[in-house]
């Protein structure tokens, strides 16, 4: 190990000044505390990690809003060096709420005071900026950013997913979605990351052959991730005709490091006909009678893609549970229409 037990007894000490300043309201000495905690960070092992996690977390909402979401970038290290997502994600995502809030405030303040482009979040910024719009919403907006990253931290793990409940996490997405709405940022991860599925019951149609089969999805990034684990299960497993990706391949869209280049076996689409991108996420294939409902049909045209995991750090799972009857797949088939759609 690079840092002896020193440096990490440092670190712990750091964050001990930091909440003490924070708690007396100490402007001066926070930012002081503050720049101790990020330099010394890096010399702190798992156990230290562990332990400031909880307690920087349980700070957070008492941090000034200046340096609070690179606080919640430290927090989301931690978590990524071990430390327990489930004492940190309820305030980190509680801050996420927060800030998107101020962002939603500081679009409407832009726009009304002439619009134009956004400035970067993460480029160097005109001071005139905060008198424009005010201290609060500016520093939101440029925060965001750093709140993507910690949420994102939290998200990776499923304890933090399925702790969420339906009605905060569509709180979320629908702060957010505004937000994307009125800057026209997309925000990309936060937003994937919001959508993942854990759990997932999803009834897949083969068209071809008029098969059908019942699996259970988690944890999956995007479709590029649902594809490559479908034709694993269903080709690989000796079900459906075609290329089985390699398992390497496989394997990457699970829980190994890395990409693999590898070849789409299908075209994605709905019961309804319309193609399932595979740009999209597994929470746009339509939900029929309890579970989502997916078609396979032949590929137009030879795709490819690196295969692996949209969030690197997460973990994702495709499980067959059954196979339907013939007379359960014919009925849900016949259900489905074919309907001719340009793209690719």
């Amino acid at each position: 190990m690079i840092f002896g037990s020193k440096g990490r007894k440092r670190f712990l000490e750091a964050v001990a000044g930091f909440e003490s300043a924070v708690r007396e309201r100490d402007a001066e000495r926070s930012e002081h505390e503050f720049q101790e905690l990020y330099q010394r960070f890096q010399g702190a092992g798992a156990q230290e990690t562990a332990q400031a996690a909880r307690r920087l977390a349980a700070l957070l909402h008492e941090v000034p809003p200046g340096p609070r979401g690179t606080v919640a970038v430290i927090i989301g290290a931690c978590v990524e060096r071990g430390a327990d997502p489930a004492d940190c994600a309820p305030h980190v995502l509680d801050g996420l709420a927060d800030t998107l809030a101020g962002v939603r405030e500081f679009c409407e303040r832009w726009a009304a005071t002439g619009g134009g482009e956004l400035p970067d979040p993460e480029g160097e910024q005109d001071p005139a900026l905060f008198d424009r719009v005010g201290p609060g919403p500016a520093l939101a907006w440029l925060t965001l950013p750093q709140w993507e990253m910690a949420c994102v931290a939290m998200l990776n793990h499923a304890t933090v997913r399925t702790a969420l409940g339906t009605e905060r996490r569509t709180g979320l997405l629908t702060a957010l979605r505004a937000v994307q709405e009125a800057s026209g940022h997309d925000f990309k991860c936060l937003h994937h990351a919001l959508l993942v599925l854990d759990d997932e019951p999803l009834i897949v149609l083969h068209r071809p052959t008029g098969t059908g089969y019942a699996l259970r999805m988690s944890g999956l990034g995007d479709n590029f991730q649902l594809h490559t684990l479908l034709a694993d299960v269903l080709i690989g497993g000796g079900h459906l005709p075609g290329r089985a990706p390699s398992a390497a391949e496989a394997a990457v869209c699970r829980d190994q490091p890395g990409q693999v280049h590898t070849t789409g076996s299908f075209n994605l689409v709905s019961p309804t006909g319309e193609w399932v991108w595979n740009e999209g996420t597994p929470g746009d294939i339509p939900v029929v009678d309890g579970a989502r409902l997916l078609v396979l049909d032949p590929p137009p045209y030879q795709r490819s893609w690196p295969a692996g995991r949209f969030f690197p750090h997460m973990t994702g799972d495709l499980v067959l549970e059954r196979i339907l009857a013939p007379e359960e797949a014919a009925r849900l088939l016949a259900g489905c229409v074919t309907k001719e759609t340009a793209g690719g």
